[in-house]
């Protein structure tokens, strides 16, 4: 039997020993990228489309267009190549894939195994964990007599599998496959084997009379304990309401809950195998605290994310978020932090056009350098995309404040609040929404807003700011003084000039009315 290889621009893929070469540098590839190039190499002459990388790749399990964008961009990565130049892998839109450069095709007397010589078929490996967590969402059971509720127990299923989607950072197994399991009695760690999850979710649904109890647990399949679970109970006025709303609540709950659990995992790996993934989660950790030296630690694991994978769109996400918001709480210069964190906003937009992250991201550059339109688009678009994005929320909360749009603003705070009642965030989303009511002249209203945040989180630079403006509006001049110490203490480099320069009020009235406040809380 031939043993067959192919080389290409200094590289050779061989397909017997699984090894790719950058000329005698052996390149790391994982399983699926290489079983994506070979495939691309083998079919050279024809475009590929993305339904047939995916039935040779995932053997026909649905994935979402970000976890195959994601291993094409890897692909394009080991062999040089990149998602501008397309000099080796072209992507024809609506079309599919293919590999347009020069291969040559080398035969020996080498006894590869009979699977691996072109068109023969290949044995499928078990499914791997992706790198991503990967989560299914089983049928919830309907407890109740009534066979017809069956319906309900089924929607809750669907929408929570169709909502976990949109969180474009994991890896959701399609309604088809998880629904294979209804009304069986299957062990957790079966249902992980069969479709590489770590995470599962399940539920049930009971009825009586016009009311209805929904129970909902999240499971680690690895170890099969439960991270979180809850019950609703809710009134049947509405069916379709209700079944919106308790998925809402699900949605939200289950997301923390799986950083939460990456984060712990990651950090009980050893050092030499942390991977771009757990960086980014460690990171993540950091920069909910909201703090200078958490910014500054984030900062430093999402450097290292994007040294392993510079086409990691989460990590350059992040990167952008983070530095935008210390650039808000005056820890860091919008001169030196805005270029950076632009283009790590656009390349996170061009890695994956659909993440509502990316488009945050994007967003909160555009908010920093006065570009409030711009922003105010960003954020819009990535609510399209995810509208149960509760940070996404509360920045287009925060623009709207800047735009003059005080009533808009306090709206979406509130969203912000009620979608994610338990965000590390939601101290930060009462201040925004106490800024609206100031913006608004509400400055009682404000004033309380602002305490809630402050009680929440006691070093939160941006709601001190508004308690110094707000009682100092108000004639609460003792407050307005106390509440300045405070926001010294957090922000040591207040000033007048610096709130009339780093901050992007689009009207004048409104920085004026912001900056009468703080003169008549004493700064100068």
């Amino acid at each position: 039997m031939t043993h067959v290889t192919f080389s290409f621009d200094n590289h050779t893929l061989d397909p017997s020993r699984r090894e790719l070469r950058r000329g005698s540098e052996l390149v790391a590839t994982q399983p699926q990228v290489f079983d994506l190039l070979l495939h691309l190499l083998k079919h050279r002459d024809q475009v590929v489309s993305r339904d047939d990388l995916i039935a040779l790749v995932w053997g026909g399990r649905i994935v979402s267009d970000s976890t195959l964008d994601s291993r094409i961009n890897a692909a394009r990565n080991a062999v040089g190549d990149n998602g501008k130049e397309q000099k080796l892998i072209r992507t024809f839109p609506r079309k599919g894939l293919r590999f347009v450069g020069a291969v040559n095709k080398h035969s020996d007397g080498g006894p590869p195994a009979a699977a691996l010589q072109e068109g023969a078929a290949q044995p499928r490996p078990v499914l791997a964990l992706p790198d991503r967590p990967a989560i299914a969402v089983l049928p919830f059971d309907n407890m109740s007599d009534d066979q017809e509720q069956e319906y309900f127990s089924d929607g809750i299923s669907e929408d929570i599998i169709t909502a976990l989607s949109k969180l474009r950072w994991f890896f959701v197994i399609a309604r088809n496959s998880s629904f294979t399991y209804k009304g069986k009695a299957v062990h957790m760690r079966q249902i992980a084997a069969e479709l590489g999850v770590r995470y599962v979710v399940e539920g049930s649904v009971r009825k009586s009379g016009d009311r209805v109890r929904i129970t909902a647990q999240l499971n680690d399949t690895a170890t099969g304990s439960h991270i979180w679970a809850e019950h609703y109970d809710r009134n049947l006025t509405d069916v379709f309401a209700v079944q919106d709303e308790i998925t809402d609540a699900i949605v939200m709950a289950i997301e923390p809950q799986i950083y939460a659990a990456e984060n712990f995992r990651s950090r009980r790996k050893p050092p030499n195998n942390v991977d771009a993934w757990d960086l980014v989660m460690r990171a993540l950790s950091h920069h909910w605290r909201v703090t200078r030296t958490d910014s500054a630690a984030a900062q430093a694991l999402l450097e290292k994310a994007i040294a392993i994978d510079p086409n990691y769109g989460q990590a350059q996400s992040l990167i952008a978020t983070n530095q935008m918001f210390g650039v808000h709480l005056g820890w860091t210069d919008i001169a030196s932090a805005a270029p950076t964190a632009e283009r790590a906003a656009l390349a996170a937009v061009s890695a994956d056009s659909e993440d509502a992250w990316a488009h945050t991201a994007l967003g909160s550059v555009y908010f920093s350098t006065r570009r409030l339109d711009d922003s105010l688009s960003e954020f819009e678009r990535a609510l399209q995309l995810n509208p149960n994005f509760s940070l996404a929320q509360g920045y287009y909360a925060l623009a709207l404040c800047y735009s003059g749009r005080w009533q808009d603003a306090y709206a979406a705070a509130q969203r912000a609040i009620r979608q994610s009642p338990r965000d590390p965030s939601s101290a930060i989303y009462h201040g925004v929404a106490a800024y609206a009511q100031f913006v608004g002249k509400n400055y009682s209203e404000a004033m309380t807003l602002a305490r809630e945040a402050t009680r929440q989180r006691g070093d939160l630079t941006g709601a001190y700011r508004v308690l110094t403006v707000a009682a100092g509006m108000a004639g609460q001049i003792d407050v307005a003084k106390a509440a300045l110490a405070e926001l010294r203490r957090t922000q040591p480099n207040i000033s007048l000039a610096w709130i009339a320069t780093q901050l992007p009020w689009k009207l004048d009235a409104d920085r004026e009315h912001y900056l009468e406040g703080f003169r008549r809380a004493g700064l100068r």
